[in-house]
């Protein structure tokens, strides 16, 4: 993919998440008002408003998909497309199990760990994946701070827990293979 075709799918994709915050906000503000989300759901906390969204996600679909332009030259598209489209799903079933079916929610959450160590998960596809799927329940903010928090994890679990392990179980099977 050349530079020229890459900016021109970046403006429409920035475009594309700007007017999806926007129908977003203009059909909470035609049902009743703008929603705002306490901290941990805590009424005695601050509130923050979806309006912020309007500003944050095209900031944020910026960035990351500049960012991303970093990693398209070298990597595969397929992998970027991958990641983002995994991490949308991931972010649509967390949603969806947040409204619908609680119990599982705390499984989902756990089950982060082990897919960092598994997947990248600190890519900005991925972020920008799961602040787009969250978005519809949750607002801009809550998923970008969350899953701000999720990229740490997983950069972290990725860069450094997952080459020990490979070493530990290279050593493992190396010295029965000897024996």
């Amino acid at each position: 993919m050349t530079e020229k075709q890459f900016q021109s799918h970046r403006w429409v994709f920035i475009a594309v998440s700007t007017l999806y915050i926007w129908a977003l906000l203009a059909y909470e503000h035609l049902n009743g008002g703008v929603v705002s989300h306490h901290l941990l759901q805590r009424e005695d906390l601050p509130a923050i408003s979806n309006w912020w969204g309007a500003l944050v996600l095209p900031v944020l679909s910026w960035f990351l998909t500049g960012r991303i332009y970093k990693r398209v030259v070298t990597a595969y598209p397929f992998t970027v497309l991958a990641g983002f489209i995994g991490a949308l799903l991931f972010g649509v079933l967390l949603s969806v199990l947040f409204l619908y079916q609680q119990q599982l929610l705390p499984a989902l959450m756990l089950s982060l760990p082990l897919l960092a160590l598994l997947f990248p998960l600190y890519r900005a596809e991925c972020l920008l994946g799961f602040v787009l799927g969250m978005c519809f329940t949750f607002g801009v903010l809550i998923p970008t701070g969350v899953g701000t928090l999720v990229v740490l994890m997983s950069f972290i679990l990725h860069k450094t827990l997952r080459p020990l392990l490979a070493c530990a179980f290279g050593f493992l099977t190396r010295s029965r293979r000897s024996n």
